[in-house]
């Protein structure tokens, strides 16, 4: 019953913000920003079901738990909640709670990009018919292509 729950709530995955833009150009040594572009109760919860058979009723809640972001180039970068949107008065400070600073250009890799792909994971807790419990969700990932490139200064 607690499966049905979780199903009735159409959980999906993020829409990825970031910083650099994905259609722009991200430099090695510049903070990348990362966020969710889009937070409800679907993409990062709190969201509420119910479902019920005969007698038997289930409660299931589900709560985003944490994103792992893998970063194309090797890493990883973990973030418990939304993380802050990026904006232009930030200027190139580092994301206060998710971000990534590339070391290499992604020229070297297939297509010149990195992919990145953000995988969110949940943990939903049920009770009914007397019983409680709790089922660990993830798998719901979105990745994009991004493109990082090398600055050099030549100086005479």
């Amino acid at each position: 019953m607690a499966q049905i729950a979780v199903e009735r709530m159409g959980l999906r995955a993020i829409e990825i913000g970031m910083s650099p833009s994905p259609n722009g150009a991200g430099v090695v040594g510049q903070p990348t920003w990362l966020w969710v572009q889009d937070p409800g109760e679907r993409t990062t919860g709190p969201i509420t079901r119910t479902a019920s058979a005969g007698s038997v009723t289930v409660t299931a809640t589900a709560r985003l738990e944490r994103i792992v972001w893998d970063m194309g180039d090797g890493a990883q970068v973990v973030c418990t909640g939304t993380g802050t949107p990026y904006t232009a008065d930030r200027g190139r400070s580092a994301s206060p709670d998710c971000g990534h600073t590339y070391t290499r250009e992604s020229g070297y890799e297939p297509g010149q990009r990195y992919t990145v792909t953000a995988t969110s994971e949940w943990v939903v807790e049920w009770r009914g018919a007397g019983q409680t419990g709790s089922l660990d969700l993830d798998g719901l990932a979105r990745n994009v292509q991004v493109s990082v490139g090398e600055a050099q200064v030549l100086v005479n």
